[in-house]
Order: structure tokens, then C-alpha cells, then sequence
């Protein structure tokens, strides 16, 4: 290839190997090597793995970059002068020079691989500003010993937990959310930030702007031919948002004399502050780890997840098809409602007074007074035009045990035994969580959302002791914010992730709930794509 060294001195590359778990390979400093060297598509070390403790079942496949030589070794086979260091190291023949310690390793891969290759320029970027990042050696700074030693060591740790412990977020995690609130501090931070105040006068139209968004579909398009992580897409997807302050071209007189007050802030893209370098090559499969095997969101099973109202023999006026929607909305509407209706008609007694709180047309409110004759539902609602249209199918299937109040939700003041609300907006859902506790009434919510959560004259976020221990208000309005990536059109993965979310936020008021003397599960309903917001906050009191 073009470009490409013939004469590299040939070097050894040593890693521990202790075992390996549903592709990590421990401990995370060598998952971490292993990951750059895939990154840079390093193929000119010679890599062995030293095993910690004997291993008769070994498996390195879909775990190691292919094309990389790998041979397993024990640690009486290491040269001598690596037996005095640890690991990972680096040796060049003929055993007298030795690198140890992941960033000096991580460093002098990246550097080998561009003399290599110097055509992989983007590769010297992972370095930063003067080529030394990480920035310093461990006992001088905090922030390199928080990447290359803290935090691969308490996830390495809390991965080795049992399961059977509730698990709870590591403190270096939470140290490593702290320092990433700090402001960014990068070189140039004046000329980045004039050059941010330029691209937002100029509304996100001008020149530099349509650059960077080719540069983003150009590296974006790269990477699709690349990987298939879903970590560097992310990351990728960003690299190009900002770019180097112009030098030829003088900053127009408003710009260049606007005080330093007044100029935007920037904000972390990535975890030294607007590039990718080698801190978020280290960071990125710690990170990974722990939210896939880490965070575990908690749903409680369905009661019954295949049940379903007989709605064929059911009045026309009761099916949500009568509220004017398409047919494919309508039978997930339908789906919807069987979740609801199993749970609170095994919940209902005779002569219950049931609130269906924010009932729009009654599609809830409806079915639930055909289904229970024997108790009294109440609809509320603050739009006329809503209760109105319930009110008239309500007519034309001659229910006589149904209100409907127009109001909001603190004008009612009756008793009631069962709270229920589909998909009622953001903090309604909390209201309506509250309004059933003070009554001492169960609750049946399906929330919705989620983005528009924040704090208000009568809730804080997080709701729940647990949670405020773990979680800052800032902290929780992000969580919110990623639990309403969910729509059906977004990439399975960032659905998932969305869902995981969405679960977390839901389990904080259920953790409130209970702190105030309930019993309450949440829980998915069925099936899931009935919604791209399907869970379920049952609350009974105890």
C-alpha cells in the first residue's frame, strides 16, 4: 500500500487475560487495547494474551480484531523485563526497551500505527492538543487516573457483583458525570466560542455551517462501510460539528469585539470536551459495558399478556373505531385498552367509583362502564369538544352509571376507589399519581411524554429518595429526555435504549409511590408495539 513503512521494528504487545463474558474480555484495560488497535486497524504487534489463572475453555472469536496475530501465553513465558511490569506492555525486540500502562500503550499504538500508515492522519487526532493526550501520567492528574485507572477498575469490579444484589451506580461513574457538567476547556476555547456566536448570527445557513454538514455525511457514510457500532456511529455522526477557527479570514467587528461574557458556552461532545480523542477511546467499552450489563431497568410481568376483550360482540359505540381514527390506530387503541381493562377489572368491586382522568373522547371511561355496570365512572376532561363526543357514544349504548366533568383535574374533589389515565402528557401523569395517594386510591397510568417532565410548583425530579441519591434534576430531565426515543422509525438500538429509559423514569415514581405506602409494578404492555409508549404504573394501596 501506498505510503506504508516496510522497516518497523517488530514488537510484542502483552495483555492480560483472565476470562472472558459475553464478549468482554477481562480485565477492561485489555478490552480497552484491543478496541483501539480494531479502531486504528493496527495489524503490525504481535499480541499475546497472558493468562491470569489457568483456562481450559478459551474463546476468542467475534472478541479479538481479526487479522491480528494472538497467541495465548502464561506469565513465565513474558521476557523478564516485562515480568517486572505490568500490564498492558509493549517490548521491542530484542526485549531492552518496554512501554507499560494503558495510556503509554494506547499512545505509542496510535503513534505506530500512523508511522505505519501515514495516510491515517485522522488517527493522530485521537491524541489532541500537542499529541499528549491523555494529558499527563496518573499520579499527576486526576483526570488521566479517572480514564486509565478508576474507572475500568470499578466496572470491571461492579461487573463481577452477583446478580442477586441490587446493583447500584459506582461512585467513579458518578465522579466522571460530575467532571463532565464542568465547562469545556479546550485550546482556542475564544475562538471557538466567537466562531459559535458567528454560525448562530448567521442562523446555521452560512457557509461553515453547509461544510460541516458535508464533513458529517461524509465521515457518516464511512463509517456505515466501517462498523456497524452503534457507539462510533454516535460518535462519528459528531465529529465534524466543530471545526478549526478560520486563520486566514478575519472575524467581522461585532464578532471579534463581543466581550468574553457574552460569548456561547460550548458543550461536551465528547468527554474532553468537542473532539474525539483517546480518553473517549478508553471511556467508550467501560461505558459500554456498564449500561448494557450494568443499569438493569425492572418491569414486573404481565398479569396476563394474551388476554383480550371479545370486541366482535362488543356494541360498535364501545370500540375506539367509533372515535373517527384509521383502522391500524384503532386496533392498536384496542390494544391498549385490554391492558388497562384486565388490570382494572380484576382490581374493581362492586359499587367502586372509577376516574378516568384526562379521558379525551372515553375510550377508557366507555369501555370500563360497559364492562362494570355494577360501578360508577367519572370522565374528566378539559376540553368540551372531547366529552362531548363521549358523552354521545355514551348515549347511544345507554350507560347509566357514567359523568363527565370539564374541568381539570384539581376541581374534582370526590372519593373514588380506582385512578386511571391513558397516555396523559408529561407531568399529568405525576398529577394523576398524586390526586389518587391523597385519595388513598389505586392507579392504573400509562405515561407519555416523557420530554416534557420538569420540575413544577407542586413535583421535583427525581420524585424518589432512591433516585435522588443517584440523580441530579439535570441529570433526570436527560434520562426523560432519551426515555421519548421511541418512535417506531428510529433504529431498533436507540429504542431499546429509549425503553430502558422510559422504564428507569417510570421505576422513579413507582419508588415514590411506595414510599408512601403503596404496592406498585410497572409494566410493559402487550403486546409492545401497541405503543411506542407502552408501560404501565399500577399502584394499589397497602
Amino acid at each position: 500500500m501506498k505510503g506504508i513503512k516496510k522497516s518497523l521494528t517488530e514488537e510484542y504487545l502483552y495483555l492480560d487475560f483472565s476470562h472472558q463474558m459475553e464478549g468482554c474480555i477481562f480485565p477492561l484495560h485489555t478490552s480497552v487495547t484491543l478496541f483501539l488497535l480494531s479502531y486504528c486497524d493496527c495489524k503490525i504487534f504481535k499480541v499475546g494474551l497472558v493468562l491470569t489463572k489457568e483456562s481450559t475453555d478459551i474463546s476468542l472469536k467475534n472478541v479479538v480484531p481479526q487479522d491480528v496475530e494472538i497467541q495465548i501465553i502464561s506469565k513465565q513465558e513474558l521476557p523478564a523485563i516485562v515480568q517486572n511490569c505490568c500490564l498492558p506492555a509493549v517490548v521491542e525486540k530484542p526485549d531492552n526497551f518496554c512501554r507499560a500502562g494503558l495510556a503509554v500503550v494506547l499512545r505509542h499504538i496510535i503513534q505506530k500505527s500512523y508511522e505505519a500508515d501515514p495516510s491515517k492522519k485522522e488517527i493522530l487526532e485521537l491524541l489532541g492538543f500537542k499529541k499528549t493526550c491523555l494529558k499527563a501520567c496518573a499520579e499527576v492528574s486526576q483526570w488521566t487516573r479517572l480514564c486509565e485507572l478508576t474507572i475500568p477498575l470499578a466496572i470491571e469490579n461492579f461487573l463481577k457483583e452477583s446478580s442477586d444484589q441490587h446493583p447500584t451506580i459506582p461512585a467513579e461513574i458518578l465522579q466522571l458525570e460530575r467532571k463532565l457538567s464542568e465547562p469545556v476547556r479546550v485550546h482556542n476555547d475564544d475562538k471557538l466560542r466567537r466562531q459559535k456566536l458567528k454560525q448562530q448570527k448567521a442562523a446555521g445557513v452560512g457557509p461553515a455551517h453547509a461544510k460541516s454538514k458535508v464533513l458529517r455525511q461524509e465521515t457518516s457514510e464511512e463509517l456505515d462501510s466501517s462498523s456497524k457500532s452503534l457507539e462510533l456511529q454516535v460518535a462519528f455522526s459528531k465529529l465534524a460539528v466543530y471545526e478549526e477557527p478560520a486563520t486566514t479570514n478575519r472575524e467581522p467587528s461585532h464578532i471579534r469585539k463581543a466581550k468574553a461574557s457574552d460569548l456561547p458556552p460550548l458543550e461536551h461532545v465528547f468527554a474532553e470536551g468537542l473532539y474525539f480523542t483517546l480518553a473517549d477511546i478508553v471511556l467508550l467499552p467501560c461505558i459500554h459495558h456498564f449500561l448494557e450489563k450494568g443499569i438493569e431497568v425492572m418491569f414486573s410481568p404481565h398479569p396476563c399478556p394474551t388476554w383480550t376483550l371479545d370486541w366482535n360482540s362488543l356494541p360498535a359505540a364501545v370500540s375506539p373505531k367509533e372515535g373517527k381514527m384509521s383502522s391500524d390506530r384503532a386496533l392498536r387503541k384496542q390494544q391498549q385498552l385490554n391492558n388497562l381493562v384486565y388490570v382494572v377489572t380484576s382490581q374493581a368491586k362492586p359499587g367502586d367509583r372509577i376516574v378516568d382522568f384526562c379521558s379525551g373522547g372515553g375510550h377508557v371511561g366507555i369501555v370500563l362502564a360497559h364492562m362494570l355496570p355494577s360501578c360508577q365512572v367519572t370522565l374528566i376532561e378539559n376540553k368540551e369538544l372531547s366529552l362531548i363526543r363521549a358523552k354521545k357514544r355514551s348515549d347511544e349504548l345507554g350507560l347509566s352509571n357514567i359523568w363527565f366533568i370539564q374541568a381539570n383535574m384539581e376541581y374534582f374533589t370526590g372519593m373514588f376507589n380506582i385512578g386511571v389515565a391513558l397516555h396523559a402528557c408529561g407531568v399529568a401523569t405525576d398529577m394523576v399519581i398524586e390526586h389518587c395517594i391523597k385519595t388513598r386510591a389505586a392507579f392504573v397510568t400509562c405515561p407519555c411524554c416523557y420530554g416534557f417532565i420538569q420540575n413544577t410548583s407542586k413535583f421535583n425530579f427525581p420524585k424518589s429518595e432512591q433516585f435522588k441519591k443517584t440523580l441530579s434534576y439535570k441529570e433526570h430531565m436527560i434520562l426523560c429526555r432519551f426515555a421519548d426515543q421511541t418512535a417506531v422509525q428510529l433504529p431498533a438500538q436507540r429504542r431499546l435504549i429509549g425503553k430502558q429509559c422510559m422504564c428507569l423514569v417510570d421505576l422513579d415514581r413507582a419508588r415514590a409511590a411506595e414510599e408512601r405506602g403503596y404496592s406498585v409494578q410497572v409494566i410493559s404492555m402487550e403486546p409492545e408495539s401497541c405503543s411506542p409508549k407502552n408501560n404501565m404504573i399500577v399502584g394499589v394501596p397497602i
